[in-house]
């Protein structure tokens, strides 16, 4: 099976430096992402829109972030396949990506495409979210100046697994679907508990002709 945007001049113009990469990536998910149990059998035809170019969405917001920080650090929450952390550290490679992932068998994954991209800016950690937390409240690492997260939770439950990953101003990026707004004004009470700020829905261009996604920006206070 081909995926539809195969050979597109869509993906260079979006994916720039990063298409070399992330064709190797994609060349992974084709033959073992529905195996593996990463991607369902429907986007085996629309890897290239569905996973990769919608997580590629979050770059320019990432960038925005990070505009004149010194360390430019970014933790990628349920990392799962790769989205959006391995497809944003593809575009970034100025800045440091912690793939936070529990399950074993995705951690392998993880590490299997890190190798295969040639990405020197990514470290995976097999670990709950709460677990990175009690080392950061313990001053064992260093808060982050963004988060990332994409098909994790719904926000009364990621503010919790996310704002206190921030430092002070830093940002979560987190991709989302339709339900976008209500879910921030269901959450309302539990993100501003958990120090967030300014909750919004933006909407993110994919690929002149695709269609949009959303992403939710919350500021750590």
């Amino acid at each position: 099976m081909v995926d539809e945007l195969d050979g597109s001049p869509l993906l260079g113009e979006v994916l720039g430096d990063a298409l070399d990469k992330l064709e190797r990536f994609h060349g992974k998910l084709m033959d073992e992402g529905e195996p593996r149990g990463l991607i369902g059998p429907r986007d085996v035809p629309i890897v290239w829109e569905r996973h990769i170019l919608n997580s590629a969405a979050v770059v320019p917001f990432i960038r925005e972030a990070t505009d004149g920080e010194r360390f430019k650090t970014v933790a990628d929450v349920g990392s799962g396949g790769g989205f959006p952390g391995l497809v944003a550290a593809a575009c970034l490679p100025d800045h440091r990506f912690t793939l936070i992932e529990p399950m074993e068998r995705r951690v392998e994954w993880l590490a299997e495409c890190v190798d295969l991209m040639g990405l020197d800016n990514v470290t995976i950690r097999r670990a709950r979210s709460e677990e990175v937390i009690a080392d950061i409240r313990r001053r064992d690492v260093h808060p982050y100046a963004v988060v990332t997260c994409r098909a994790v939770a719904p926000m009364t439950k990621l503010s919790g697994w996310t704002l206190p990953l921030l430092k002070p101003h830093g940002r979560l990026i987190a991709l989302k679907g339709r339900s976008a707004q209500a879910e921030i004004d269901k959450a309302a009470k539990e993100i501003a508990k958990r120090g967030g700020a300014n909750p919004r829905v933006v909407e993110a261009p994919v690929a002149p002709g695709l269609e949009p996604t959303r992403v939710v920006i919350v500021e750590r206070r």
